[in-house]
């Protein structure tokens, strides 16, 4: 998706091991995947193996009950809230930073250029159902095919001068923990896979389907990442567009910025829904009265809400505008709970009795790993955000 932009940066500062820790993101978010959905079924009296679950919030319900009932969904729903608003206002930041990089002496800043793409994004407030979301996810698709077409192609373009000796296998203490941060939301799907896996005609190929998919996103992203280094080296940027001629640039730059926009939706869309179900919508425990009448119309207070969270991403995106810093603070923060630590946690509390202890072994080692890369990648992307915006105050 969009944020294999960010992955050549990941090389910068993490040589061999960044395009290694690109496998390992793979092998263990395909993983934790399998694992997450294993937690939606259990085996009935007949020892039939039956979905008794329907969600992430269903089985995070399942692990804390019977004391705290609710609270584990509640956790989930704040992360995946997190996650998925952090997605939408790097999509504004990416917008304003490509357009002010693909028309710089235009009299417009990087702010201004973030408020006409929410100005353009406004309208997502009035999304119903997926059927409309889905067509934007098609066009968006398009966009990034001749995107990537038109980056590898420039980059094959200099091979003879690619600098292979630049990637080596120091990595940069301070900044590799980013690098952590932004692989690992390159690879955030885990909380879509309930919902997919129960809508596949033929739920028993979800593991077929994890395995090849992974393979082919672990290729193309590690392909990606090294071509684009070896082509700019010590020069490559947080936005990898960014190092591109200018003419080249700005034909680039406008899909990026087209995809960047179509994407928007999807993560907004599901937002939104998050929100309403959890605070609006959830029987006697919501906090707020429905949003929506008897006749299924979306109130004009709940249009209201969703138009404010479109200007709270704008707000964030122009407070907050460093890509790559922020893709690796959300990763390191969200990303790394919803596709390690509680995939494998839910794993050992729901299956304990059942599993093997290769599995256990596999659970409780994911769960370290994660939980060390989710601290020190938070810190140093926190480090990195600080140091940047006084960096911009001392400017």
């Amino acid at each position: 998706g969009m944020f294999v932009l960010g992955l050549p940066y990941a090389i910068l500062h993490g040589g061999y091991l960044g395009l290694f820790l690109i496998i390992f993101a793979a092998v263990v978010c395909c993983y934790t995947g399998k694992i997450l959905i294993a937690c939606l079924y259990e085996e009935n009296e007949d020892g039939e193996i039956v979905r008794v679950r329907d969600s992430y919030v269903d089985i995070a319900n399942a692990c804390c009950a019977p004391r705290f009932p609710t609270l584990g969904g509640r956790i989930v729903n704040v992360a995946q809230i997190i996650e998925l608003v952090m997605t939408c206002i790097l999509y504004v930041v990416v917008s304003g930073n490509l357009m002010y990089n693909s028309f710089p002496n235009l009299p417009v800043s990087q702010k201004s250029w973030s408020i006409i793409a929410t100005a353009v994004l406004l309208p997502c407030a009035f999304l119903k159902n997926l059927k409309a979301v889905s067509k934007f996810s098609l066009l968006c698709t398009l966009a990034h095919f001749v995107i990537n077409i038109l980056v590898i192609a420039y980059c094959l373009s200099r091979a003879r001068d690619w600098a292979w000796e630049k990637v080596k296998f120091y990595i940069d203490v301070k900044k590799f923990p980013i690098s952590i941060g932004i692989i690992v939301f390159s690879y955030t799907s885990q909380i879509f896979l309930p919902s997919l896996e129960g809508n596949m005609q033929n739920p028993k190929e979800f593991h077929c389907m994890m395995n090849w998919t992974h393979i082919a996103a672990c290729i193309l992203k590690g392909l990606f990442a090294l071509v684009a280094y070896l082509t700019w080296a010590d020069e490559t940027k947080e936005v990898i567009t960014d190092n591109l001629p200018s003419t080249i640039r700005a034909v680039v730059n406008i899909f990026l910025v087209a995809k960047a926009l179509l994407s928007y939706p999807l993560p907004f869309f599901a937002a939104v829904e998050v929100l309403e179900r959890s605070l609006f919508q959830d029987g006697n425990r919501a906090f707020f009265p429905n949003c929506y009448g008897g006749d299924g119309r979306l109130k004009s207070w709940g249009l209201t809400l969703r138009c404010a969270l479109v200007v709270f991403t704008l707000l964030m995106a122009i407070y907050v505008p460093h890509f790559a810093l922020l893709m690796g603070l959300t990763g390191s923060l969200t990303g790394a709970g919803l596709c390690f630590l509680l995939p494998s946690l839910f794993h050992l509390k729901l299956l304990w009795r059942k599993l093997l202890w290769h599995h256990v072994f596999f659970d409780v080692a994911i769960f370290v790993i994660g939980g060390i890369c989710s601290v020190s990648g938070f810190i140093h992307s926190l480090e990195g955000l600080i140091e940047a915006f006084r960096t911009n105050a001392e400017d």
